[in-house]
């Protein structure tokens, strides 16, 4: 095989490699935080959590007066080799998802709202625990 061959499988499995991203991996018990879209793996098991979107958000705003704290509802996705299943998680409840032997909870969702200051979809962070 040539020199130039080899270069070209070489440089072949080095593109290939790019095109799958590898989730980062969190240990049970560590508090992560993911982007829309972002997804974790967690150590130890097959099981990956994407955070797809906040379905919802009528949380008072930070700067109004509101009777209720209102409530907003994050939707992952969690997929392991034996099961997958998607999951709303609210601020008001705090409620936490049981996916086979994980339990997720929704520590934080970030940013808080201002009633001047519209949230983006793509600006939005949730902070997860797994358990």
């Amino acid at each position: 095989m040539s020199h130039r061959s080899v270069l070209l499988v070489v440089f072949s499995l080095a593109l290939s490699s790019c095109d799958t991203p590898t989730a980062p991996t969190y240990a049970r018990n560590q508090q992560f935080t993911l982007a829309p879209g972002g997804t974790a793996s967690i150590a130890e098991t097959t099981a990956r959590i994407r955070f797809d979107l906040v379905a919802s958000d009528s949380r008072c705003p930070a700067d109004a007066f509101c009777i209720q704290g209102g409530d907003a509802i994050v939707r992952i996705q969690v997929w392991s080799n034996t099961a997958s299943g998607t999951y709303d998680l609210h601020t008001g409840s705090l409620q936490p998802a049981v996916h086979e032997d994980l339990t997720i909870s929704l520590v934080q969702l970030s940013p808080y709202p201002f009633s001047a200051h519209p949230i983006d979809a793509q600006d939005y962070r949730v902070t997860l625990l797994v358990k």
